[in-house]
């Protein structure tokens, strides 16, 4: 299997994220709000649920629902951080969830990362009892395009050459049909569009780096940036009310296990 993304690198961000991750709460909160809003559409009862990856959003969010929590991440900081009991996972392609542990996972923006999302999907669906269901979301085709086509312009005007600095997304289709791949029954995928405006452009590379969603693609350009690239290139994001304006795409998904 080709790997897109550099686990270190991963690991790394969220690592000096976890010191940085009060600036974007508010966002990371406002965005997990609508994926917890979907326990109140069931009327199964739910007491062990698995936080994967939610950087604080999440296990706080179930814990004042009565719910014993573990939070899981590939970061011992975020990990530690996260309100729940923590729990360390290991690198691909084993994470090392106890099986049948719990009667709900919530996996918020955390999957975008992972080189085999089926295996991760499977890996989740195997530390779900019967009965068990997971909520996730993952950002898809349209998520930051404004900021990819403005990097890619600068980038070539700069240097005369490209390189990825905004990762690749799947798109809806592809995110129903991984739910269905992994094994869940009653696979549910839809779309949420969030618009984000910036009075400082700038804000948004740090939103990025505080949230550990920095550039962690495998065949990244790994020498520092010509100085002009990023002031060019937030130059050329598109205006909504003077501010910066750039797109989030959410598919938000829900599966059982049978």
């Amino acid at each position: 299997m080709d790997e897109i993304f550099d686990r270190a690198a991963i690991r790394a961000h969220r690592d000096r994220a976890a010191q940085l991750i009060r600036r974007v709460a508010p966002v990371l909160d406002a965005l997990a709000a609508p994926l917890l809003d979907r326990l109140d559409d069931t009327n199964r009862r739910f007491t062990a649920a698995l936080d994967f990856g939610g950087r604080g959003a999440v296990a706080p969010a179930l814990i004042a629902r009565g719910l014993q929590v573990v939070s899981a991440d590939i970061s011992p900081a975020m990990a530690a951080i996260a309100g729940g009991t923590p729990l360390v996972l290991a690198p691909e392609p084993d994470f090392g969830l106890p099986a049948q542990t719990f009667d709900l996972a919530v996996a918020s923006l955390s999957l975008h990362g992972f080189n085999d999302l089926p295996g991760a999907l499977i890996q989740l669906r195997r530390a779900l009892r019967p009965d068990g269901l997971l909520l996730a979301s993952i950002p898809i085709l349209g998520t930051l395009d404004e900021l990819r086509a403005a990097l890619l312009d600068a980038e070539e005007t700069t240097t005369g050459g490209v390189s990825p600095r905004v990762a690749p997304f799947p798109t809806l289709a592809d995110a129903a049909s991984l739910l269905s791949r992994a094994g869940f029954a009653l696979p549910v995928a839809d779309a949420l569009d969030f618009e984000f405006l910036y009075a400082q452009p700038l804000d948004l590379l740090h939103e990025l780096r505080a949230a550990g969603e920095t550039n962690a693609v495998r065949t990244r350009r790994k020498t520092f940036a010509p100085r002009a690239l990023f002031p060019l290139a937030l130059s050329h994001l598109p205006q909504k009310h003077t501010r910066a304006r750039v797109s989030l795409r959410l598919a938000m998904l829900t599966g059982w296990v049978a």
